[in-house]
């Protein structure tokens, strides 16, 4: 049984960072896609960043230079560093895992059948 378990989310001020982890067990890296996402109240889940298939990383544009996915395989752990928080990036942010995903479906988070049950961030001004 696969899980997924977010940690590091919390209440900080515009301009500071944040580092999230997600623990997976019952997944192997190798082969799978990771990726994080957010969802504010009222909008759809937003597609962050993910690994594709362990090897390539892509970003949505709006976060590229402010956030870094990164991953410790022996620790079976994912992480989104995030830095010059704003008010905006206040969301939920999940975890998600997937094996099989095709390059076009990177940012859809319809095609990944693993979430973790989510972090909040919520950042003031």
């Amino acid at each position: 049984q696969v899980q997924l378990t977010e940690s590091g989310g919390g209440f900080v001020q515009a301009g500071d960072s944040l580092r999230l982890s997600c623990v997976v067990s019952g997944l192997t890296f190798s082969g799978s896609t990771m990726g994080w996402f957010r969802q504010a109240p009222g909008s759809e889940r937003q597609f962050l960043a993910a690994f594709f298939r362990n090897q390539n990383t892509y970003y949505e544009d709006s976060v590229k230079d402010r956030f870094t996915i990164s991953r410790d395989s022996a620790k079976n752990t994912l992480y989104l560093q995030m830095n010059s928080l704003k008010v905006e990036d206040t969301a939920v942010y999940y975890c998600a895992a997937g094996r099989g995903l095709i390059l076009s479906s990177l940012r859809d988070h319809r095609n990944y059948p693993n979430w973790g049950q989510g972090t909040q961030v919520t950042v003031s001004s």
